[in-house]
């Protein structure tokens, strides 16, 4: 049962006005697993809110750029079908929006998402360096609350008018610098108040935000594109700024802002990490005495480089889905008819309910097998197989593209979702730091920051590929998804071997993960 020891006026003063005015209400202090409930339940919203001002572009491109298709849809044939191509019906505007409604429209969005996710990219490194170093609930806010602002800026442009390009490339790019600041810092508090027992599917589980933010951003902006393009960039930005307050009011970082201690098996960070003792994601004992590790120290932790290295081909193929799959849908023939902009974004949510299910999914089979390399890998290799039949009979009818789209959605953000939480949680805590919790900020921005590079690169390329053929844009996902298995051979390797002792072993003590060794 969760305990709260009586809290020093420091403490007091320390924590967030929402929790003292929730013990104010309460009569008494918060207990732990209330504390941890609040947490989780804070920290889901706001990155949720982040990924949902994220997917609104993807979802206003045919409307910016409704012509696209005489442009970019020109498919190399994979099947005799895809030869004859019924007539385009007309999308929901014939205008579109300059400079996007032009012949290199399909370019320009693809020139957006490479100008905010390079920033993002670039940014997120920094942000990882920063969160081991200052308060992350005031970091946390201060993103949200710039990205609310910026994303709403993008849809002014519909009032105001705008069709400068430069703007909105300008917009986009303060936007990414933003947007870095939400995964570092959720993932570092979720961190000091959880331990390392069940992670992978505990944050299998609330790593689903992640998804639950582009569905929710699909819907919203899909609904709100028949009020104005504008309407779909404003409301998510007020979301996201709403959520930034709430973040400000009553996210607790860690449990020494609260007073708060653990008992049995919740919270007891021990001072020293020693080999089979229980480890949790920060040690918070220690952590005003701890040297924040640096961006080399980092990259040299084992098992760091070759997932993030991973992570780069896996987020290529996952944001190339998160930017273009509404835009591909609307623009692909689905048993001879074309959809509309809102219901193609309506149906691109599925990709993203089958990625809730890929990433509990790989994190409880990660946590069963105790080896998070394979189970990664395995998921990038199904993936290849998902997207060629994605494509190759998606197309058939609405059914069999709603169901291979599911699919497709288990198999690239199961790995995704685990690489980005429960391996960044174990690296930032692995043993060769010696006890040192303050890496965990720095190894997950390492990992997701570049990761993003490749979400950077695989939208632009689509953007360019699309033009001469969607086959090639498939294919480059397929060769994406291979080199990122292919990556992880020597940890699967290690993996492998480590279960082979252990099973030779006839249930002797369990071999540490290949990318603690």
């Amino acid at each position: 049962m969760g305990s709260l020891s009586e809290p020093n006026d420091e403490s007091n003063y320390s924590k967030p006005l929402g929790i003292r005015f929730l013990e104010y209400i309460k009569g008494t202090p918060l207990s732990f697993k209330t504390h941890q409930a609040i947490v989780l339940i804070v920290t889901f919203l706001a990155y949720a809110s982040y990924h949902a001002t994220r997917k609104t572009t993807s979802i206003v491109k045919s409307t910016l750029d409704p012509q696209s298709s005489d442009f970019g849809l020109k498919f190399v044939p994979w099947r005799a079908s895809y030869l004859q191509e019924p007539p385009k019906l007309s999308l929901v505007s014939e205008d579109g929006w300059a400079p996007f409604n032009g012949s290199d429209g399909t370019a320009l969005l693809g020139e957006l998402d490479l100008a905010f996710l390079a920033v993002y990219a670039l940014g997120m490194y920094f942000s990882g360096h920063l969160g081991d170093r200052i308060d992350l609930r005031i970091f946390l806010t201060v993103g949200m609350l710039g990205t609310g602002l910026f994303t709403s800026l993008f849809g002014v442009g519909y009032w105001g008018n705008i069709h400068s390009f430069y703007y909105f490339l300008i917009v986009q790019m303060l936007a990414g610098l933003f947007q870095s600041t939400g995964w570092p810092s959720v993932v570092a508090v979720v961190g000091n108040w959880f331990g390392k027992s069940k992670r992978g599917l505990i944050m299998g589980i609330w790593n689903a935000h992640t998804s639950v933010g582009n569905i929710t951003g699909s819907l919203v902006a899909s609904a709100l594109l028949s009020y104005g393009w504008g309407w779909s960039f404003v409301v998510p930005g007020l979301m996201i700024a709403f959520l930034g307050v709430v973040v400000f009011l009553i996210l607790p970082v860690n449990p020494e802002s609260v007073g708060a201690q653990g008992e049995g098996d919740e919270f007891h960070p021990p001072k020293k990490l020693d080999e089979g003792a229980a480890q949790p994601l920060l040690n918070s004992e220690t952590v005003a005495k701890e040297r924040a590790v640096g961006f080399i120290e980092a990259w040299k932790i084992p098992g760091v480089a070759p997932f993030a290295l991973c992570l780069f081909f896996a987020k290529l193929v996952a944001y190339t889905f998160l930017y273009w799959l509404p835009f591909y849908i609307s623009h692909t023939a689905i048993d001879g008819k074309y959809l509309s902009s809102t219901t193609a974004g309506n149906l691109s949510t599925l990709f993203d309910v089958g990625g809730v299910l890929g990433g509990i999914l790989a994190g409880h089979i990660s946590d069963r097998l105790d080896a998070r390399a394979i189970t990664a890998a395995s998921f990038m290799y199904c993936a290849i197989p998902a997207l060629f039949f994605y494509r190759s009979y998606g197309h058939i009818s609405l059914t069999i593209n709603i169901v291979l789209m599911f699919i497709t959605g288990i198999f690239v953000n199961g790995p995704y979702a685990l690489i980005t939480t429960a391996v960044s949680a174990d690296l930032g805590t692995h043993n060769s730091l010696e006890g040192n919790s303050r890496a965990l900020a720095t190894v997950t921005a390492i990992i997701d920051g570049t990761g993003s590079v490749g979400a950077a690169i695989g939208p632009l390329l689509t953007g360019y590929i699309s033009s001469t053929s969607w086959s090639a844009v498939f294919i480059m996902l397929m060769a994406a998804a291979l080199i990122a298995g292919l990556l992880l051979t020597r940890l699967v390797i290690a993996e492998v071997a480590s279960k082979l002792e252990e099973s030779r072993s006839h249930g002797g003590p369990a071999s540490r993960p290949a990318h603690e060794v």
